[in-house]
């Protein structure tokens, strides 16, 4: 699958000059390619590079109100309920209302959760591994550190 649109291309299927060293356009391409590369490795499992996210998010704490993930994965309430109710349709997770704030909903990983983003973490590392496949286990783990510098500072 091609992740460059033809606005974006020479006649050669190369990046247009004028664009090759934008930082914009680079970092773009490179997260579709890795969004590609993602998706076709988590399919099999039913998820998506978002959905495993929030799985991440809610394995890391037990238990954890819906907000919470909100905020930690910085997405909006609302959208946040519309994952977690994918999520909970297939069965990956389980909400129940928090005994000390009945307002709130806490959301565990069910058995099958947990599989799933044991699976699905593999798989997304092994995406990872491939997208970074032309640099060194060193230039990847700096250029993931930059980013998160850059990301937040």
């Amino acid at each position: 699958m091609s992740i460059k649109s033809s606005d974006d291309l020479s006649p050669e299927g190369e990046a247009l000059p004028a664009l090759a060293n934008r930082l914009g356009y680079l970092l773009k391409h490179a997260q579709m390619r890795l969004t590609n590369l993602t998706g076709a490795a988590m399919a099999p499992f039913g998820i998506n590079g978002r959905q495993c996210a929030v799985l991440i998010a809610i394995d890391d704490r037990h238990p954890v109100s819906q907000q919470e993930v909100a905020r930690k994965l910085g997405v909006d309430r609302t959208t946040m309920v519309a994952l977690i109710d994918v999520l909970e349709t297939k069965g990956l997770v389980q909400r129940r209302q928090d005994p000390d704030d009945r307002r709130k909903n806490l959301v565990d990983l069910t058995r099958v959760g947990q599989d799933t983003l044991r699976k699905a973490s593999r798989a997304g590392d092994e995406a990872e591994r491939h997208f970074f496949g032309a640099m060194s286990d060193v230039e990847a783990a700096r250029f993931k550190r930059a980013l998160r510098s850059l990301a937040f500072s």
